[in-house]
């Protein structure tokens, strides 16, 4: 008798296991193919492009600055105008200028990264809600993302379970 109550257990958790197994719906979509499609993806790019061309001709100026000033230096030296210890302050001063060069290349791609974010978090968000809603209505369990530049690779998925149109539909593209 406890054999057959065994037996009859053991067939129940099997089902059960079987049958939550089967209750579990995936989908996928394609990242890449929704954000191209989003207006503000669009112009948070040309917004992010136009502070990197600002920054860069900034530093350029910078660039183009140091360099005037250290070919003046070497003309002078050269030509024997000024003492040794003229020479070694002009070159500190034109090391405290490689620094500042240095300095502003750090803080612009920081600055960059941080535009970046500001600009692009409220996209990440608005498509991430809309995944969780065509999720929650459609039954899915999990969605994952088709793209491989993501980290996520799918070698195979039934087409009728892509639901990229679903997103961009409740994303309105």
């Amino acid at each position: 008798m406890k054999q057959i109550t065994k037996l009859f257990i053991l067939i129940l958790v099997m089902g059960a296991t079987a049958f939550s197994a089967d209750a579990q719906k995936f989908g996928y979509l394609n990242s890449a193919e929704i954000l191209s499609g989003m207006t503000e993806v669009k112009q948070a790019d040309s917004s992010m492009e136009a502070l990197q061309k600002q920054l860069q001709k900034k530093g350029q100026q910078m660039v183009q600055s140091y360099q005037t000033k250290l070919q003046a230096l070497q003309q002078k030296e050269q030509a024997g105008e000024l003492s040794p210890k003229q020479i070694e302050d002009e070159a500190t001063k034109l090391r405290g200028e490689e620094e500042k060069i240095g300095k502003f290349q750090q803080d612009m791609e920081k600055q960059i990264m941080e535009k970046r974010n500001t600009l692009l978090q409220p996209i990440f968000d608005k498509v991430n809600a809309a995944i969780k809603d065509v999720a929650k209505e459609n039954g899915y369990n999990y969605i994952f993302d088709r793209n491989a530049q993501q980290g996520s690779t799918i070698l195979y998925a039934d087409e009728t379970q892509d639901v990229t149109s679903l997103v961009k539909t409740k994303l309105g593209l």
